[in-house]
């Protein structure tokens, strides 16, 4: 009387439908999200570069940057201060930020004046 052969055959499209959106559903969150938010990180740190930070290229050159040029920065290394123009996506890391260096400095120095005033109150 009735065909329900018709019925199996549209349930297994559906589910091989369904099938093929899941793997794009992974394939969104745990490939191509990931990498986007990495993408983004990493320009930011490149748009953060500043004059006195210390980084590491891709090729494992690690210096300090001593002039930064539109989409160029110019690295120091060594103590005979050889320096080298690099395209800023060269950056695999910024180890020392010059402001983190000069932050240390700052309340080192406070640190230091805090006895030295202490001292001069007591006397």
């Amino acid at each position: 009387m009735f065909n329900f052969g018709f019925l199996l055959a549209t349930s297994g499209s559906l589910l091989s439908i369904g099938m093929i959106v899941l793997l794009f559903v992974f394939l969104y969150f745990f490939m191509i999200r990931p990498q986007k938010k990495q993408e983004k990180k990493d320009a930011e740190m490149r748009d953060g570069l500043e004059v006195g930070d210390e980084v590491t290229t891709i090729g494992g050159i690690i210096g300090k940057v001593v002039s930064i040029k539109g989409e160029t920065f110019v690295l120091e290394t060594t103590k005979d201060k050889t320096k080298i123009r690099f395209l800023k996506g060269a950056i695999r890391t910024v180890d020392v930020k010059a402001a983190d260096v000069a932050a240390q400095i700052m309340e080192a120095n406070k640190e230091a004046e805090e006895p030295a005033e202490e001292e001069a109150k007591k006397q």
